[in-house]
């Protein structure tokens, strides 16, 4: 089984590599681009085969490695 997380910077946190592509983006000419959030995409292959304890067991690696929960939050897929 398969699991995707993607970690972003909570909403109120300043997402100063975001700031910087954007600032390079106008620098190219690409005027439109008012914000950019950057953040990171993990997947993971799993031994587990039922979907709840791959959830579960995705949700404990993020609480305690993959994330850091105080200034950034996480979306699971288990694909």
């Amino acid at each position: 089984m398969k699991a995707r997380v993607t970690v972003m910077l909570k909403t109120g946190v300043l997402d100063v590599q975001g700031e910087a592509v954007r600032h390079a983006l106008s620098s190219l000419g690409f005027a439109g681009v008012s914000g950019v959030r950057q953040g990171k995409v993990i997947e993971l292959d799993l031994a587990e085969t039922d979907a709840g304890k791959a959830r579960a067991s995705v949700t404990a690696m993020c609480d305690k490695l993959l994330a850091n929960v105080v200034i950034e939050s996480y979306q699971i897929e288990i694909l």
